[in-house]
C-alpha cells in the first residue's frame, strides 16, 4: 500500500468516525427533545366559533395531539364530558377545549315542566336574555268593551329561561287585526315553569296583545306585592 492508498484509508475512516458522531449527536439531541416533551395526548380544539350559552356538539371540535406537559389542566380530553353542556361564553375559532369554557345546561326541577312561546324581538330584552337568566313576564290585555279599561299584568315572577331559540321571521299572515300584532320578528324562549305560571303564560300568549320580558338583575330573585301586578293607565292620574 503506497503513500497515497494509506491517506485514502485514512480519510475514510476519519469520514466514518466523523458521521458516526454527527449520528450520535442528532440522537443526543432527539433524546433531549423527548425528555423535555413528553409523551403527547388527545385534545379539542374549535372548529368555528361558538356564541354563548349554545348547546355543545363533537363536530364542532377538531381532535389534535399535544405534549402532555404543555395541555393546561383544564383542558378537556373526552368529547363524552360536553354533553349537556353549553359554551358559557364565546369561543373562538381555534380555542383549545376547556372545562372552565362550559357549563351545565339548564334543567327542570321536580313539578316544573318547559313551555316555549315567541317573544317580539323589539318587546322582549334583545340579545341579553340567556340559559339560565330570571325574567318577569308582562302580558297586556285590550278592554272587552268600551267601559272597561286596557290592563297591564305581572302574570309571571321570576322564570327560569331554560333556552333562547334563533330570531325568526313571522309569517304576516299570523298576525290578528283584532289584538293588533305588528311583529315582524321573534325569538322562541323555552321556561320551566310550574303548571299554573305555565297556564298563566299559555292564557296570556293566546289572549294578550303583547308579551314582554323583565329581565330581573343579576340572577336575582323578585317580589311583587298582589296589588302591583296589575296596572291601568288611570293609575298614574
Amino acid at each position: 500500500m503506497n503513500s497515497r492508498q494509506r491517506r485514502g484509508v485514512i480519510l475514510l475512516v476519519l469520514s466514518a468516525l466523523a458521521a458516526v458522531g454527527a449520528f450520535a449527536g442528532v440522537l443526543s439531541v432527539i433524546r433531549d427533545v423527548n425528555s423535555k416533551v413528553g409523551p403527547e395526548v388527545t385534545a379539542y380544539r374549535l372548529k368555528n366559533g361558538i356564541d354563548p350559552y349554545k348547546a355543545l356538539t363533537p363536530d364542532q371540535f377538531q381532535k389534535i395531539s399535544m405534549p402532555k406537559r404543555w395541555l393546561p389542566v383544564t383542558a378537556v380530553t373526552d368529547l363524552a364530558r360536553i354533553r349537556g353542556k353549553i359554551a358559557v361564553t364565546r369561543l373562538e375559532k381555534g380555542s383549545l377545549l376547556q372545562s372552565d369554557m362550559i357549563v351545565d345546561r339548564p334543567e327542570l326541577q321536580p313539578g316544573q315542566q318547559e313551555i316555549a312561546i315567541m317573544i317580539d324581538a323589539s318587546t322582549g330584552v334583545a340579545g341579553k336574555i340567556d340559559p339560565g337568566s330570571r325574567v318577569n313576564i308582562y302580558a297586556t290585555f285590550k278592554a272587552d268593551n268600551d267601559k272597561g279599561k286596557d290592563e297591564s299584568k305581572v302574570i309571571v315572577t321570576n322564570a327560569r329561561v331554560l333556552d333562547v331559540g334563533k330570531l325568526t321571521a313571522l309569517d304576516p299572515g299570523q298576525s290578528s287585526d283584532d289584538r293588533r300584532r305588528t311583529a315582524t320578528e321573534a325569538v322562541p324562549i323555552t321556561f320551566a315553569l310550574d303548571t299554573a305560571d305555565a297556564q298563566r303564560v299559555a292564557y296570556a300568549e293566546s289572549f294578550a296583545t303583547h308579551v314582554r320580558l323583565a329581565l330581573v338583575a343579576g340572577g336575582s330573585q323578585t317580589t311583587i306585592a298582589p296589588g302591583d301586578r296589575t296596572y291601568t293607565l288611570d293609575q298614574d292620574k
